[in-house]
């Protein structure tokens, strides 16, 4: 498998919400948000699970967005906030207030610890590939030229030491939040231990 084998929707609606992460994301991050489309779709066709790519990809693009300080919440975690962004996101781009909802939700869930595939199979997905770029969780799921020729072309550029700032900082000014339970949970640990970076 290589990326050629891979499908990067094109709609205007996917061109646009990689315009929006380009404009806001650091490069780190933005590379993070494309490889987790891609870690997804090598996964899904590995494991013949179907899914909606524009929508799967829209998710991907702004999961992380509320962890930039123009969309930074001091209220609510970072990825209710992101799934705010993309609800909004959404209205301007003429979807369904259905669809925005799913990709609210898909955000949402992608900081859960697992969501089942039958039940929504685009939170799977991103869980499967947010938790392999960011904590190194089950690199061997996909093929070794795929993870290298990936890396190759979306290079990490500090991602982890990026990551774990915003995480700290998150924690510290949200301490209910997903960000501060992964930071008492060791995420440091498991970020300093990825094999992505090695």
């Amino acid at each position: 498998m290589t990326m050629d084998d891979l499908v990067m929707p094109e709609t205007p609606v996917c061109r646009a919400a990689l315009e929006v992460a380009s404009a806001y994301c650091s490069p780190a991050l933005l590379n993070h948000s494309v490889r987790a489309y891609v870690w997804a779709t090598a996964y899904a066709s590995l494991h013949d699970i179907a899914f909606d790519p524009e929508l799967l990809y829209v998710s991907a693009m702004l999961h992380d967005i509320g962890l930039v300080k123009e969309f930074d919440s001091h209220t609510v975690p970072f990825e209710e906030a992101g799934g705010h962004v993309a609800w909004v996101f959404g209205a301007g781009a003429g979807w369904p207030v259905e669809r925005r909802v799913r990709a609210s939700e898909v955000i949402v869930r992608h900081m859960w610890d697992d969501v089942p595939v039958e039940a929504d199979p685009e939170a799977h997905l991103l869980v499967f590939s947010t938790s392999l770029d960011i904590s190194g969780r089950r690199p061997d799921t996909l093929p070794a030229d795929l993870r290298a020729e990936v890396l190759e072309r979306y290079p990490r550029l500090g991602l982890g030491e990026e990551f774990l700032a915003c995480f700290r900082d998150q924690a510290a000014r949200k301490p209910d939040s997903s960000a501060a339970g992964a930071v008492r949970s060791g995420i440091a640990t498991r970020i300093g231990a990825n094999p992505l970076d090695v």
